[in-house]
């Protein structure tokens, strides 16, 4: 195990063997970290936080520390990040409370850009871009493929879905649609749907302009939202993607960017 003499591990840390700890490192008692995660330099471990393998953490982040909750009484929560993240430069991760599920959790493949906060009880999936001072207040959800751009601050219990594209220094307070491109210009809008993204991922043009249709209909069309829904399960072939972005509607908390 390559640790560098500098670094504080706690005895009852439990490390793989092949982890690489970088110089001003500390790492709690309460941290499990896989096969080939490195630690750059000056990072902080701490909670009960569990850590997969071949992630990389740059330097000055903190990792499992208890959140910004005057509610949180120092329950026993924690942090959950899975395999292949890079977590850059000054990123901060908060463990979860009681109220939000007691688990803040990070899946797999994301780049976690430069000072980003993620807040307690946040849900992040797998393959995620969110760029650089993004800021997620607690309880947010964001599902696989998502691409949040830069300075964007996201409501409590907000859910961004699939594939969605937010532009940067967007201020989100409702949900954001899967497949859609939205940015906050005088206020938030659809733009349609994330076509670079969905190409990029194997959507073909047909499966595209479905949900290029979708869109127009939901916000273009002069419809309220059930009318809208009704003229696009006539109109349109109830592709699994159609399918995700209505039940998405459907089961929407905070109301969604129209």
């Amino acid at each position: 195990m390559a640790i560098h003499p500098t670094a504080i591990i706690d005895p009852e840390a439990e490390l793989d063997s092949t982890a690489d700890i970088g110089p001003y490192c500390i790492v709690g008692s309460g941290v499990r970290i896989g096969a080939r995660t490195r630690l750059v330099a000056h990072n902080y471990l701490e909670g009960k936080l569990t850590v997969g393998n071949d992630n990389v953490f740059f330097p000055y982040c903190s990792c499992g520390v208890a959140p910004q909750d005057k509610k949180y009484k120092g329950e026993p929560s924690e942090t959950r990040i899975g395999n292949g993240n890079s977590i850059r430069e000054f990123v901060s991760i908060h463990r979860g409370t009681e109220g939000g599920g007691m688990v803040t959790s990070i899946g797999d493949g994301n780049l976690v850009m430069a000072y980003v906060h993620v807040a307690h009880d946040v849900t992040i999936a797998n393959h995620t871009i969110l760029a650089n001072n993004v800021t997620f207040a607690g309880h947010v959800m964001v599902d696989d493929y998502a691409n949040i751009g830069g300075h964007c601050g996201i409501h409590q219990f907000c859910r961004i879905g699939r594939y969605a594209m937010v532009g940067s220094y967007s201020v989100l307070n409702q949900d954001v649609l899967p497949f859609s491109t939205i940015a906050t210009t005088r206020e938030v809008k659809v733009f349609g749907a994330n076509r670079i993204g969905l190409e990029r991922r194997g959507y073909s043009s047909d499966a595209i302009e479905t949900l290029q249709t979708l869109f127009r209909i939901l916000t273009r069309a002069g419809l309220n939202t059930t009318q809208a829904i009704i003229r696009i399960q006539e109109e349109l072939p109830q592709t699994s993607d159609v399918i995700e972005v209505l039940e998405f509607i459907r089961n929407s908390r905070q109301g969604f960017v129209k």
